[in-house]
């Protein structure tokens, strides 16, 4: 398999399984929006191997393996063959990649988090470390500067998936929200359970929106580093994500009734509010 076919498979991945990352990356010039789908796709499949009923322990090792010979070694799988050219071309890091596979690893043994500090770790391997091999194929003007910024925007998001998706992790035996804060509130993971939003679920899940707005303006640092198509691009995915913290604002927290999802005009709009 050659790079441009396994840059198509990447690219149909990302089209049809993120369809807010695909619109955002849209604006980036193609060799940009090839990588940045490759590394979507390895995120992928990595977080997909994570959330099977029995998670795919062996498959993860193997593909942690595989992350540490690129970009020198490649089999046939377009992924890895992405990845690999992508890497000849952007000073992508091996250890981010490598930090993700080693988060989702953490999800096979972990299903709770004492505190903000331990699920940081894990959310700093998801997806800080996406962030950060994200912002190598954007190249900031300071990779020094622009680093920690772009791993920061990724744990802001990250916080944003978790809120969206209690529900669907806890149907993985899940609970993403620190213990000490459902202690704090008196909220029971029985509550999670049955879908109850009761007294301190509000209160709850403002503090963890709160949290996602400090961290993500803190990674929005990362926008004057970056040029003007690449920063429109990190904006758009920024502006999403907010503007699904937005609606679960609106909806009080109540994230077990219905999906949540934004439309292509709300998309846009909330863009442009950032």
């Amino acid at each position: 398999m050659n790079a441009d076919e396994a840059y198509a498979e990447t690219d149909r991945i990302t089209r049809e399984t993120a369809r807010n990352f695909a619109w955002g990356i849209r604006i980036l010039p193609g060799p940009k929006r090839r990588a940045v789908a490759a590394l979507y796709a390895f995120a992928r499949r990595v977080d997909d191997l994570a959330d099977r009923e029995e998670p795919a322990r062996a498959e993860l090792e193997a593909w942690r393996a595989a992350v540490e010979a690129l970009p020198s070694a490649k089999d046939g799988d377009a992924i890895l063959v992405a990845l690999a050219d992508a890497m000849s071309r952007y000073s992508i890091p091996r250890e981010a990649l490598v930090d993700l596979v080693d988060g989702a690893l953490m999800d096979c043994d972990q299903s709770r988090y004492a505190s903000w500090e331990e699920l940081r770790e894990y959310c700093r391997r998801v997806a800080g470390a996406v962030g950060v091999a994200c912002a190598a194929v954007y190249e900031p003007s300071s990779w020094e500067a622009g680093k920690p910024r772009a791993q920061t925007l990724g744990l802001a998001l990250q916080q944003i998936n978790i809120m969206r998706d209690v529900a669907e992790d806890w149907a993985l035996g899940r609970v993403y929200i620190p213990q000490d804060e459902l202690e704090r509130f008196g909220v029971s993971e029985e509550e999670i359970a049955a879908g109850r939003v009761g007294p301190g679920w509000h209160p709850l899940m403002e503090g963890q929106a709160q949290r996602a707005e400090a961290l993500m303006r803190k990674g929005l640092e990362l926008l004057p580093l970056l040029d003007r198509r690449s920063a429109l691009c990190v904006r758009s995915f920024a502006g999403i994500y907010h503007g699904l913290l937005d609606e679960m604002r609106a909806r009080r927290y109540d994230v077990f009734s219905e999906p949540l999802r934004l439309s292509a005009v709300e998309k846009v709009k909330a863009v442009v509010a950032l």
